[in-house]
């Protein structure tokens, strides 16, 4: 086990990494490019894991930062970092370095020239909105398409061509599928961040209820995290559902049902959840982002 594990890249795989070696005893440093752990994700979830990683395990987070090299001292590793802004580098000592800066397609062995197939500038291959590829009769699914690079998104890619294949008229909207960082505690996104709505200049509402207000958090003495619910500011439609803390993972499945069907912040808040669990924080928070404030905080 590594007294001392340097992760470069502070995405979900970094982070997850971060998680499991922190459990077991390992000395973690992230350094990050970007100004915060988890791009992409709701920023406030970023906030909250890296907090978790600072007081559960040690951890040396530098977000800013550029890995800039890499040379054998020893059994031991030196890496030399710097802000991405500029400023004096630092030199970190490490027994093992993680590299995980992102992914990308992996379409080598392919032979795509062979079937007059290419690939766009990020190396995926082009496809239409039903999956088809430049050669009609030749679909792409998963991770060699747009899109995320998730098991489940890759699943319902081969379900979607198999319906079409069969004669049926499927619906895909990636939009609709969840993001999970599986550490502890998880955390868990679907729909849109609030950076996402800010680009776009769309007005929305944000509703959030913490789980120390919650009585089966409390009872499980599983207090740290959130749950944030946003909606339309005018029609009071569910755009996105972003929760940190227990069972995350399961949670974002109303999310999930709920921006499938169209549902409203109000129809979240007036499910009649059993009490006490954990997705009763849901409807808190559903309440907060329609009418204002939850009603148990």
């Amino acid at each position: 086990m590594p007294k001392r594990f340097l992760i470069i890249g502070g995405g979900v795989i970094g982070v997850e990494m971060a998680s499991i070696f922190g459990r077991l005893g390992s000395q973690i440093t992230i350094v990050e490019y970007l100004d915060r752990l988890l791009p992409g994700m709701d920023a406030d979830a970023a906030e909250e894991v890296r907090r978790a990683l600072i007081a559960d395990y040690g951890a040396q987070i530098l977000t800013g930062h550029v890995a800039q090299k890499a040379e054998g001292q020893g059994d031991a590793l030196r890496v030399q970092v710097a802000p991405r802004q500029g400023g004096s580098p630092l030199q970190l000592e490490a027994d093992y370095v993680l590299v995980a800066v992102g992914r990308r397609p992996y379409t080598e062995g392919l032979d795509l020239d062979k079937a007059g197939l290419s690939v766009d500038e990020r190396g995926r291959i082009p496809v239409n909105d039903h999956l088809q590829t430049a050669v009609p009769h030749i679909y792409a699914i998963g991770d060699v398409i747009r899109g995320p690079m998730l098991a489940h998104k890759a699943s319902e890619d081969g379900i979607y061509v198999a319906e079409r294949l069969a004669g049926r008229k499927p619906h895909l909207d990636y939009r609709q599928v969840p993001s999970v960082v599986y550490i502890w505690p998880e955390v868990a996104g679907v729909g849109y961040t609030e950076e996402e709505l800010q680009k776009e200049g769309r007005p929305y509402r944000v509703g959030k209820f913490p789980y120390r207000a919650s009585g089966r958090a409390r009872a499980a003495n599983e207090t740290r995290g959130f749950v944030k619910v946003i909606a339309d500011a005018k029609t009071d439609m569910l755009l996105g559902l972003h929760v940190v803390g227990p069972r995350a993972a399961d949670l974002i499945a109303v999310g999930v049902a709920g921006l499938a069907y169209g549902a409203s912040a109000e129809d979240l808040f007036r499910l009649p959840l059993a009490h006490p669990t954990f997705s009763e924080a849901i409807k808190e928070a559903a309440l907060a982002a329609s009418e204002g404030s939850p009603l148990h905080l």
